[in-house]
Protein backbone atom coordinates (compact mmCIF):
# COMPACT_ATOMS: atom_id res chain seq x y z
CA UNK A 1 0.00 0.00 0.00
CA UNK A 2 1.36 3.27 -1.04
CA UNK A 3 0.71 6.22 1.52
CA UNK A 4 2.15 9.79 1.34
CA UNK A 5 1.82 11.32 5.01
CA UNK A 6 3.11 14.46 7.10
CA UNK A 7 2.81 15.66 10.51
CA UNK A 8 4.48 18.79 10.87
CA UNK A 9 3.94 22.13 13.66
CA UNK A 10 2.50 25.20 11.01
CA UNK A 11 0.71 27.84 11.95
CA UNK A 12 -3.10 28.42 12.05
CA UNK A 13 -2.77 30.58 9.10
CA UNK A 14 -0.49 27.79 6.97
CA UNK A 15 -2.96 24.87 7.98
CA UNK A 16 -6.25 27.20 6.54
CA UNK A 17 -4.06 27.67 3.38
CA UNK A 18 -3.42 23.99 2.62
CA UNK A 19 -7.06 23.26 3.57
CA UNK A 20 -8.35 25.98 1.21
CA UNK A 21 -6.36 24.63 -1.44
CA UNK A 22 -7.42 21.21 -1.17
CA UNK A 23 -11.22 22.32 -0.93
CA UNK A 24 -11.17 24.16 -3.99
CA UNK A 25 -9.26 21.41 -6.14
CA UNK A 26 -12.27 19.54 -4.35
CA UNK A 27 -15.06 21.36 -5.27
CA UNK A 28 -13.85 22.22 -8.86
CA UNK A 29 -14.86 18.79 -9.41
CA UNK A 30 -11.79 17.56 -11.31
CA UNK A 31 -8.27 15.96 -9.97
CA UNK A 32 -6.91 16.75 -6.54
CA UNK A 33 -3.10 16.85 -6.25
CA UNK A 34 -1.44 16.82 -3.00
CA UNK A 35 2.30 17.47 -2.35
CA UNK A 36 4.39 16.62 0.51
CA UNK A 37 7.98 17.08 0.72
CA UNK A 38 8.77 16.62 -3.28
CA UNK A 39 6.08 13.82 -3.21
CA UNK A 40 3.10 14.11 -5.34
CA UNK A 41 0.03 12.33 -5.79
CA UNK A 42 -3.19 12.91 -8.02
CA UNK A 43 -6.28 11.62 -6.64
CA UNK A 44 -9.64 11.51 -8.74
CA UNK A 45 -12.28 11.14 -6.58
CA UNK A 46 -16.04 10.20 -7.03
CA UNK A 47 -19.08 10.70 -5.82
CA UNK A 48 -20.24 9.80 -3.28
CA UNK A 49 -17.43 10.96 -1.50
CA UNK A 50 -17.53 9.77 2.97
CA UNK A 51 -16.92 12.41 5.03
CA UNK A 52 -15.57 11.94 8.47
CA UNK A 53 -14.67 14.54 11.23
CA UNK A 54 -13.16 13.49 14.27
CA UNK A 55 -12.41 15.85 17.44
CA UNK A 56 -11.42 14.49 20.55
CA UNK A 57 -8.50 15.85 23.54
CA UNK A 58 -6.75 13.66 25.61
CA UNK A 59 -5.71 14.56 29.32
CA UNK A 60 -4.17 12.40 31.86
CA UNK A 61 -3.69 13.46 35.82
CA UNK A 62 -0.53 15.09 36.05
CA UNK A 63 -0.79 16.65 32.49
CA UNK A 64 0.22 20.16 32.74
CA UNK A 65 -2.08 20.42 29.20
CA UNK A 66 -4.87 18.49 27.24
CA UNK A 67 -3.68 17.25 23.80
CA UNK A 68 -6.78 18.33 21.67
CA UNK A 69 -7.12 17.34 17.49
CA UNK A 70 -9.04 17.67 14.60
CA UNK A 71 -8.64 14.72 11.99
CA UNK A 72 -10.14 15.00 8.61
CA UNK A 73 -11.11 12.36 6.37
CA UNK A 74 -12.67 11.88 2.98
CA UNK A 75 -13.03 8.17 1.68
CA UNK A 76 -14.32 6.95 -2.24
CA UNK A 77 -14.14 4.09 -3.86
CA UNK A 78 -12.27 3.69 -7.27
CA UNK A 79 -13.05 1.09 -9.38
CA UNK A 80 -10.33 -1.74 -9.59
CA UNK A 81 -9.42 -5.56 -9.64
CA UNK A 82 -6.13 -5.86 -9.31
CA UNK A 83 -3.87 -4.26 -6.24
CA UNK A 84 -1.99 -2.28 -9.33
CA UNK A 85 -4.53 -0.90 -10.27
CA UNK A 86 -5.95 0.64 -6.97
CA UNK A 87 -2.57 1.25 -5.90
CA UNK A 88 -1.38 5.10 -5.79
CA UNK A 89 0.78 6.75 -8.20
CA UNK A 90 3.67 8.67 -6.00
CA UNK A 91 5.70 10.92 -8.26
CA UNK A 92 9.00 11.47 -6.33
CA UNK A 93 10.30 14.76 -7.68
CA UNK A 94 13.01 17.12 -5.98
CA UNK A 95 12.22 19.65 -3.23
Amino acid sequence: MAELETEAERTRAEVAATLHEVADQLNGGGPVTLEVGGRQVTLDPTEPVTFKLEAESDWSPGDTEAKQSVEVELVWGRPATTAEEGALSIDEGTE
